[in-house]
């Protein structure tokens, strides 16, 4: 590809190669083992989570420093809108869907750094915490509903002639949970980061560079935006689908 583009006929960039996988230390070959960059930028989000919700917050002084603010903001929406999706009784599980935000939410924000990579572009990533939830979910319908958990897939409101065929319906759109689920949060930040990519790559003419300026920056801040709402929506739908386990039947 490198000779292509020497010889003019192949791109001069490559926007996709943000997204490779390598190992931290030397070598090409990649095991389960290995330390990599996706190992790395993991850890830092981890990292950062603790210390703006952990050790930002510790104090709970009365005026509240910008990261203890921070905590609470986040604490009150996750904890609000599991409340009014699922109930009081979801109220238990809020450990979990708070968790799952602040991890999504840092590893985007993260990702925006220079130099940095997203892990949350990475289908493996996303896929892992999509079938978290669904296996989650479905063993806590069962667990908590029995077989009346099934009455998820049977819609009582509609004619009885009807229903058969909307129970497979329902039965094939609750196994693509988890695809649309990981999908929509990986495809949605692999694609900003492309684009940005693809634009800095145009900066190097000189006839486009203010218009590749400007189209990064505006593309950047819409990215700053997009971070947020995925994280957002990714963790509605997990409440969406825990009050589903919870309160199943149409």
């Amino acid at each position: 590809m490198e000779h292509e583009a020497e010889a003019g006929t192949g791109l001069a960039f490559h926007p996709m190669d943000q997204f490779l996988v390598k190992p931290l230390f030397g070598g090409h070959e990649i095991h389960w083992y290995t330390p990599t960059n996706v190992t790395l930028w993991m850890g830092l989000t981890v990292l950062a989570i603790v210390l703006v919700l952990v050790v930002g917050s510790r104090g709970r002084a009365i005026v509240p420093s910008r990261s203890q603010s921070v905590a609470e903001l986040t604490f009150g929406m996750v904890h609000k809108m599991l409340e009014d999706i699922c109930g009081k009784d979801g109220l238990k599980y809020f450990p979990y869907v708070l968790t799952l935000f602040c991890f999504i939410v840092f590893a985007n924000f993260l990702g925006l750094l220079p130099k940095s990579f997203s892990t949350t572009s990475h289908i493996a990533v996303t896929a892992v915490l999509a079938i978290l939830v669904f296996l989650g979910v479905t063993i806590l319908g069962f667990v908590k509903n029995g077989s009346h958990f099934l009455g998820l897939f049977w819609v009582t409101s509609a004619p009885l002639a009807l229903r058969p065929i909307l129970a497979v319906i329902e039965l094939i759109s609750y196994f693509v949970r988890p695809v649309s689920h990981s999908i929509r949060l990986a495809g949605n930040v692999m694609a900003g980061h492309a684009v940005i990519k693809v634009f800095a790559g145009f900066a190097a003419v000189a006839a486009i560079m203010p218009v590749s300026v400007l189209a990064i920056t505006a593309m950047y801040g819409l990215e700053v935006l997009v971070a947020l709402i995925q994280a957002y929506v990714f963790t509605i739908l997990t409440c969406v689908y825990l009050k589903d386990a919870l309160h199943p039947g149409h």
